[in-house]
């Protein structure tokens, strides 16, 4: 794996909208995620290629996730990116972004089926708008989600041994943001990530999700889902103590207290009735509180590529 020292990759910027744009931007960045993007715990020589790898992951999203664009439509544009991450010569206006992700993989050694799998989760979400049941949801996930955090990993030059707790968090991520837009999934998109199997069993009806307010029915279904999501969570909390980057060791430990939070709160809450987020400077308490505890906790040393 290169060093990072030699890194000069950075983010690409938006292409513009046009004839020859393949993306449709939602004007969401970084900052509007739920859990810490490229975050200050990052080193800094590492943190432009996160970014990198979010810039891929937004831009493909944001196709997978566009009402106005048609299936087969959203996955001629997803194909074509792929093939820019893959090989130079398909390069085209409006893929700068595949052709920064790609140089930096090229310097840092990570694979790109972390962003491969993400291309094949939002092809899926082109097509597919039900889920049978738990399994396959968590099926979905490890193309969705669980690639973030192995890219994490590897790209911090982790053991594999992290990647059952990386997976556990990252799916539990995915689903409670899915709880989150659970309303506007369906709304815009006709799409629909709670279980149906347990929809069934709960007596709710989809186009519940329509509605203003959770029926008694949904509201056992999101309470089926949050049990899950907090086994995960649990299952999670064996990551930061076996990450050898206490940075990243921290970082992962605000993302667990974060999405701890959310969970207690959409227990409590009803996300058709608004969206139910923690507020900026609740993030930053619980994330700063999360953070300090870990890099107290932490004895690897701080010094070279596990920083």
């Amino acid at each position: 794996m290169k060093g990072p020292e030699t890194m000069s990759v950075k983010p690409a910027a938006a292409a513009p909208m046009g004839a020859s744009s393949a993306e449709t931007p939602s004007g969401k960045g970084p900052g509007d995620e739920n859990f810490p993007v490229g975050s200050l715990l990052i080193a800094v020589d590492l943190r432009p290629h996160v970014l990198c790898y979010y810039g891929f992951a937004r831009a493909i999203d944001d196709i997978a996730d566009n009402p106005d664009l048609a299936s087969d439509e959203k996955i001629r544009r997803l194909d074509a990116f792929e093939a820019a991450l893959r090989d130079a010569a398909e390069l085209a206006p409006g893929f700068e972004k595949a052709a920064a992700l790609r140089q930096s993989l090229d310097e840092t050694g990570v694979p790109d089926r972390h962003a491969r799998d993400l291309v094949a989760a939002f092809r899926q979400d082109a097509v597919k708008l039900r889920y049978r049941n738990w399994n396959e949801l968590v099926g979905y996930c490890e193309l969705s989600a669980n690639p973030v955090g192995r890219f994490l990993l590897d790209l911090h030059g982790e053991s594999p041994e992290a990647v059952p707790a990386s997976d556990a968090l990252c799916t539990a991520l995915q689903v409670l943001n899915h709880l989150q837009d659970c309303g506007e999934d369906y709304r815009r998109l006709d799409r629909v990530y709670l279980p149906m199997d347990w929809m069934d069993a709960a007596g709710a009806q989809v186009e519940d999700l329509a509605g203003s307010a959770l029926t008694p029915g949904l509201r056992r279904v999101l309470d089926f889902v949050l049990a899950e999501c907090d086994t995960l969570l649990a299952q999670a909390a064996a990551l930061p103590p076996r990450l050898r980057s206490r940075r990243l060791a921290a970082e992962s430990a605000v993302i667990i207290a974060l999405a701890r939070r959310i969970s207690a709160r959409l227990k409590r809450e009803d996300p058709l009735a608004g969206r139910v987020a923690l507020s900026k400077p609740a993030m930053v308490v619980v994330g700063a509180a999360a953070g300090l505890r870990s890099l107290a906790q932490s004895s690897f040393p701080s010094t070279g590529r596990r920083t």
